[in-house]
């Protein structure tokens, strides 16, 4: 990829998708880890003599100004986080991103000004990555720079689009990502462990088929755990189930098997009747699990010798859950097998993003992994296929 170091921005208007794709409630941002994780590159750019022109996507909103999807209280947050004004430019139909009001506000804004865009999928031809929005973004600036890895696996306008009419870079985020990723899919140093937790084994098949001949072993917890231990003829109970997924669950098992891989599954797990706090739990062998009942988190002996699997590896990727981790009581497997890739020494450890950056967050150590992802999406995406349409723009 082409990258900041190839770029000289004095002077020039560089328009900066950033992914500020945050939870908001109440109208305050409830966590600000991706503006954050914006602010190095920002901050590079105004360095060097530019003026900055961010945008981004927040939630879903059907291709229209939607106040509650609004960028509007991200703005002051990132002022905080940049120590510098911000301009917002939005908050009403005729202010969206591409719009005419829009590009003279931001032709008359003085040299050196951070602005602000109102979000992105307020254009409807946003996620078909139509060629005239894409235009229409590059009139914003002089300049592209993606830093948005999060928004990195999506062909949109203002991802890939843009990227076709302006001299494009990817921003320090999006480099620190692909290049701690491409660690774990090239030349990783073994003993190299890979951690799948989460619902389904549907949302895994590409990274476990991918990785799978790279890996020392692989640990599998979470809800996907039952799918391979059906297939082996345990007894899961109410369990989830991807029955349409037992012949390649039993494919996998095999192909590790003939590779020399070791598979960790759970042999014991935190069972209930109902995924709430307080209803009454039960530890059952994973494989016999009774009627009625549900495995919502490995049990403490798996989380045992998951941990002790772990022990001594040189290389670790972490992506889901071992269980309900939303829920306390159904939380415990998860962080204790956070805490143990943390602790360990000498490893290089990456969280892919999602629920296990949560994990991570909620016990206070997320500085101890090496890289921790801001984009789970994206994370399994280059994860699988080794590429994504973000970096492809930008080579």
């Amino acid at each position: 990829m082409r990258t900041l170091r190839d770029f000289n921005a004095a002077g020039k208007r560089v328009l900066v998708r950033v992914d500020f794709n945050v939870p908001i409630k109440e109208g305050k941002v409830k966590d600000e880890t991706r503006v954050a994780a914006a602010i190095p590159t920002l901050k590079h750019l105004l360095e060097q003599g530019a003026t900055l022109v961010l945008f981004s996507h927040l939630g879903r909103p059907k291709g229209g100004y939607e106040e509650a999807s609004s960028l509007a209280p991200v703005a002051p947050v990132l002022e905080k986080h940049l120590g510098k004004p911000v301009v917002f430019i939005g908050g009403s139909p005729e202010l969206t991103p591409a719009s005419e009001a829009t590009l003279e506000r931001v032709q008359a804004a003085p040299p050196g000004s951070v602005i602000l865009l109102d979000n992105v999928r307020f254009e409807p031809g946003e996620e078909k990555n139509d060629e005239e929005l894409a235009k229409k973004f590059a009139r914003l600036g002089d300049a592209f720079v993606l830093d948005a890895f999060g928004s990195a696996h999506r062909a949109h306008a203002s991802v890939t689009g843009v990227a076709r009419f302006l001299p494009s870079y990817a921003g320090f985020l999006m480099e620190k990502e692909v290049s701690s990723i491409g660690k774990v899919l090239h030349n990783p140093e073994k003993p190299y462990w890979v951690v799948l937790g989460g619902a389904k084994v549907s949302d895994k098949i590409g990274v476990i088929e991918n990785l799978l001949p790279k890996v020392t072993g692989m640990v599998i917890g979470g809800a996907m755990a039952f799918t391979f231990i059906k297939a082996q003829g345990g007894q899961v109970g109410k369990s989830l189930v991807e029955d349409d997924k037992l012949d390649l669950a039993r494919d996998l098992i095999k192909r590790a098997s003939d590779l020399g891989v070791k598979l960790l599954l759970p042999t014991d797990v935190v069972a209930a009747q109902k995924i709430e706090a307080g209803a009454p739990t039960r530890i059952m062998p994973a494989n016999a699990i009774e009627d009625g009942w549900m495995g919502l988190d490995i049990g403490p002996e798996s989380a045992k010798a998951f941990a002790e699997a772990l022990r001594g590896a040189k290389t670790v990727l972490w992506n889901g859950p071992m269980g309900v981790f939303e829920v306390d009581d159904f939380a415990k497997g998860t962080l204790a097998v956070g805490e143990a890739i943390a602790r360990l020494e000498g490893a290089f450890t990456v969280i892919g993003g999602g629920d296990s950056v949560a994990a991570a967050n909620k016990l206070g150590m997320a500085d101890k992994f090496s890289h921790v992802s801001t984009g789970g999406g994206a994370s399994l995406e280059l994860l699988e296929l080794g590429t994504l349409p973000g970096i492809e723009a930008l080579s």
